[in-house]
């Protein structure tokens, strides 16, 4: 049973005698298992024999009585009916979702059942401990990737936080878990001979385009099939939503700085005018890179998946040039973009363009190191050393 700090309500009420009476919430369990609120109203004492502050005092012990409180200290009622898999599907989620857009919550919802309620579900959440969270992770981080076990370390600790914040549980076990030691990640990018090899190979206008957006601009996979032709500005391209399975949703976006304007360079400009000019729809809400819809969306112009569009025609032509095919997808072009920027721009230019709420994301994540621009960066600062070196020893002689 939760428990929730209250103060309850004090008011008189009669017509002869006045009274004191209070008003406060209780929890209880119904036969469902589920916890239910309710309200209770108790008689507290006659006007003429109690100050109100005494009939406060009065509601409040009768309020550590009812809701687990004994001398005046905190000892929360629980039993072993509320499981972590309870709280998650029962408070957790409910609480979150509202926050989320549809394809973090669809991921999340995964991770959580998949990594952590497989093993946690039927566990009474007061019996949840630091050791069997840790263990937990420990092995998902033997089996699975770092992005894996960072999600559910997270969703782990956000799960523990909340049920301790609504007193489902005295402490949180999950405070001191720690992140384990998880495989490399590899992070591939393109070479600039492969992305040449790539566009010189695609002959239609609108392939062509929705090719060059992704890798010259940056645009993540959920943002580049919800363009709109308003969406182009003649030198730049504002996302109006973002498209989730064939879906679009306009207005959700992932973070307030992923509304900027997007930069389009001026070698992109005419490929996506050539593209304009053959386009069947270039009304304002018209999508740019639609495919036809099916089923109940027979004749419509609908948004594309990603995958289907890199499976069915891009990923042919990049295995004709030799192009592993984990390399063409919208994530690796972005990132391909931030990892050459260095070379060209700052950080915070990298982070303008790429819309990154964070620059920490943009240095840490998107942003890999060029072996070839490492060394001529530390043999260009050796040399400028031993060039003051030798200044120093000629103006000694």
């Amino acid at each position: 049973m939760a428990m929730v700090y209250q103060k309850g309500t004090v008011f008189l009420q009669g017509t002869r005698v006045k009274k004191w009476y209070g008003k406060f919430r209780v929890y209880l369990r119904g036969q469902d298992g589920k916890e239910v609120e309710k309200t209770r109203k108790v008689v507290l004492g006659p006007k003429a024999k109690l100050r109100k502050w005494e009939a406060e005092e009065r509601l409040q012990e009768i309020i550590r009585q009812e809701n687990g409180f004994h001398s005046g200290r905190e000892a929360l009622v629980y039993d072993d009916s509320v499981t972590v898999g309870w709280f998650v599907a029962e408070r957790y989620l409910p609480m979150r979702r509202g926050r989320w857009r549809v394809a973090t919550q669809k991921n999340t919802e995964y991770g959580i059942k998949r990594y952590l309620l497989s093993t946690l579900r039927d566990l009474p959440l007061r019996k949840a401990g630091t050791f069997e969270l840790q263990i937990l992770l420990n092995r998902l981080a033997k089996g699975y990737s770092d992005a894996v076990v960072r999600h559910a370390y997270v969703n782990m600790k956000a799960i523990f936080r909340t049920a301790r914040k609504l007193k489902f549980i005295p402490e949180n076990p999950a405070e001191d878990v720690v992140m384990p030691e998880t495989k490399p990640v590899d992070r591939p990018v393109l070479k600039a001979t492969q992305i040449a090899d790539l566009i010189s190979a695609i002959e239609d206008p609108r392939d062509l385009c929705l090719l060059c957006v992704g890798v010259f601009c940056g645009t993540r996979a959920s943002e580049v099939f919800g363009l709109q032709w308003k969406s182009w500005q003649g030198d730049s391209l504002v996302p109006y939503g973002t498209v989730y399975e064939g879906q679009f949703f306009p207005g959700k976006l992932k973070t307030v700085q992923s509304r900027d304007s997007m930069p389009v360079p001026e070698q992109i400009c005419p490929i996506i005018e050539a593209w304009k000019e053959v386009c069947p729809d270039t009304s304002p809400d018209a999508l740019m890179f639609p495919t036809f819809g099916r089923k109940s969306r027979t004749g419509q112009d609908v948004p594309q998946s990603s995958k289907n569009f890199l499976r069915a025609r891009v990923a042919p032509i990049a295995t004709r040039l030799g192009i592993p095919r984990r390399l063409v997808t919208f994530q690796v072009m972005r990132r391909t973009l931030g990892t050459d920027l260095q070379q060209f721009g700052s950080m915070k230019d990298t982070q303008r363009i790429l819309r990154h709420a964070d620059i920490k994301t943009t240095g840490n994540v998107y942003v890999q190191a060029i072996p070839e621009s490492v060394m001529a960066a530390i043999n260009r600062r050796t040399a400028w050393i031993f060039e003051e070196l030798c200044k120093t020893r000629s103006t000694a002689a």
